[in-house]
């Protein structure tokens, strides 16, 4: 297999990072670089026609796209450790948590620093720069309720490690790099200590 990826961006970092903790080997990653297009170029759009990454190139030839599809991939061909949910109803609620923080933080971030950072305007193309301040905003507003949560609760999604927890981590560490945004400064004492927690996983640590 072949996944296709791009040095510092969120979405394959997940996925990455989901692979880490599963311990899954034998995929060969293939890094495009976005800033000079080659997420554009014909070979690669004939592959994923959104002309984004993560994409995972399957033995058959099939090309499996969107980040949340990939894992789903992964945790069937490798169940152990389980990281979705056993059972219906766990993986409902991992799903909950996980869909919050990705549409509420992580996109939040992605938007913000899309729409407001000079150097990624080659990718968003207008950039709104009122559009990436709300989001900024709103994004924080979804870390208050995210720092109240982790008050009663060790992880994400409750008393284990999952997805959610890898969705929270890489957009949180997105924002620290191009928002310089940091919980604790902002006195969200709860998620800063459970992101210097994640931080110390070996899965963290691949980029």
């Amino acid at each position: 297999m072949k996944l296709y990826v791009s040095p510092r961006t969120p979405n394959p970092r997940r996925v990455t990072m989901f692979i880490a903790e599963k311990a899954i080997a034998g995929i060969e990653e293939v890094s495009l670089d976005l800033m000079a297009g080659q997420h554009r170029d014909p070979g690669f759009l004939e592959k994923n026609p959104m002309g984004r990454v993560p994409a995972l190139e399957l033995p058959d030839g099939r090309v499996l796209a969107e980040t949340r599809a990939i894992c789903t991939y992964l945790e069937g061909l490798q169940p152990e450790p389980n990281l979705m949910g056993e059972g219906f109803d766990e993986r409902a609620f991992i799903e909950m948590a996980d869909r919050r923080v990705e549409l509420h933080l992580f996109l939040g971030v992605a938007n913000c620093v899309r729409h407001s950072h000079p150097a990624l305007a080659v990718l968003e193309n207008p950039q709104f720069p009122d559009f990436g301040a709300a989001q900024g905003s709103k994004m924080r507003e979804t870390a208050q309720w995210l720092d109240q949560l982790l008050a009663r609760q060790p992880y994400v999604a409750g008393e284990r490690f999952t997805i959610a927890d890898i969705t929270a981590f890489c957009a949180l560490e997105f924002a620290r790099g191009l928002m310089k945004y940091r919980p604790g400064a902002e006195g969200l004492q709860h998620l800063q200590a459970w992101r210097d927690r994640i931080a110390e996983r070996p899965s963290a640590q691949a980029k």
